[in-house]
């Protein structure tokens, strides 16, 4: 009898558990009774009592008497969720928000200790390869990666992240933010985060999605991180999953930094590199992507040309010309993808003597 019971409570804990599992993968779905667009802001130090600040590097919770520690969030619960948290690792943009929020994608920014660049930025790759690309992964994670900086878990971009969502769930259920909380109430569901970034945060989200899996990876201006050798570990993100956008005449496109990095992670296998301003989207499937939208010749204008705002070039009428490109690297299947090429000759690998 004692036998019967068990092997019936055996049963009823695995049902229990695949009913979770099941309600875990649930597609999303928003119940508000008066959709609409949300917009949060919120200061690191006061969401997390444990956040400190790290003068070492530059990263302090007010700048000038104002905040520097400030995140902001949107999302908008009149269009249908896609289930995806995109996590933006520069400083926010507010254009850039409102196209994710239409495609459906909730969106935060996150202060994190990202302020070693300055300090480290310039420094050689070290005699692993990886000095930059170690700093980094503490920034991101919050773990010990690097003799060079002491960033603790409160400082990292993930428990960052974690403790803004969890405020976020709190302050608007209606935008179905718990949806990105584990089971175990622990962290994130990192499957379901797209990070993303621009030149600096182009290159730590790189480099994070190598050690922990995510739904996607967009590439705004970079990677870069000069000569270092991270970009051609093992990833725990599949490769397909890694999407990047340029223009031409930015200087780590000019210095062959991108279009490196853009092979260490084997995007070659997905496509060759195209340029959008000759081909409609979905530009072959690939995972490379440039420009050569007129920027009167301007490099620091090139570099930020790639990403909603000032420095984005639009056409006669007023309008962005890389609407669709935006869509695309934050939409398109992963699955879909190019068919593979071999490596770039144009693209110099190894580095370049001085």
């Amino acid at each position: 009898m004692k036998f019967t019971r068990l092997i019936a409570l055996c049963f009823a804990l695995a049902g229990a558990l695949a009913n979770q599992a099941v309600a875990a993968d649930a597609p999303l779905v928003f119940k508000d009774p008066a959709p609409k667009r949300y917009d949060f802001t919120a200061r690191a130090s006061q969401l997390d009592p444990r956040a400190k600040e790290h003068p070492e590097i530059s990263f302090v919770f007010e700048k000038g008497g104002k905040p520097a520690d400030t995140e902001k969030a949107s999302v908008d619960t009149r269009v249908r969720p896609q289930g995806k948290l995109v996590i933006w690792l520069m400083g926010h943009n507010g254009q850039l928000f409102d196209r994710l929020n239409s495609y459906g994608l909730h969106a935060i920014q996150v202060s994190y200790a990202n302020g070693w660049f300055g300090k480290f930025g310039n420094m050689s790759p070290g005699k692993d390869g990886q000095l930059l690309g170690s700093i980094r992964l503490e920034a991101a994670t919050g773990e010990d990666f690097s003799p060079l900086v002491n960033i603790p878990k409160p400082d990292g971009m993930m428990e960052r992240s974690f403790q803004f969502v969890k405020h976020l769930a709190k302050v608007n259920p209606q935008g179905g933010w718990d949806y990105f909380i584990s089971t175990d109430k622990q962290g994130l569901r990192w499957d379901r985060v797209i990070i993303s970034g621009a030149s600096h945060g182009a290159t730590t989200s790189a480099r994070f999605a190598k050690h922990v899996k995510v739904d996607r990876v967009v590439m705004f201006c970079g990677p870069r991180d000069q000569d270092e050798k991270w970009q051609a570990l093992p990833s725990a993100t599949p490769e397909n999953r890694y999407f990047g956008f340029s223009h031409v005449l930015d200087g780590g496109w000019t210095g062959d930094h991108y279009c490196r990095s853009w092979e260490l992670i084997g995007l070659q296998k997905f496509g060759p590199i195209v340029n959008v301003d000759k081909m409609a989207s979905p530009y072959g499937n690939t995972r490379r992507l440039i420009t050569d939208a007129d920027v009167k010749k301007d490099a620091n204008k090139a570099h930020g040309s790639v990403t909603p705002g000032g420095s984005a070039v639009k056409d006669a009428s007023g309008k962005y010309i890389h609407e669709s490109v935006w869509r695309y690297l934050f939409n398109q299947p992963v699955d879909k993808v190019g068919q593979p090429v071999p490596h770039d000759a144009d693209c110099q690998l190894e580095p370049k003597k001085k």
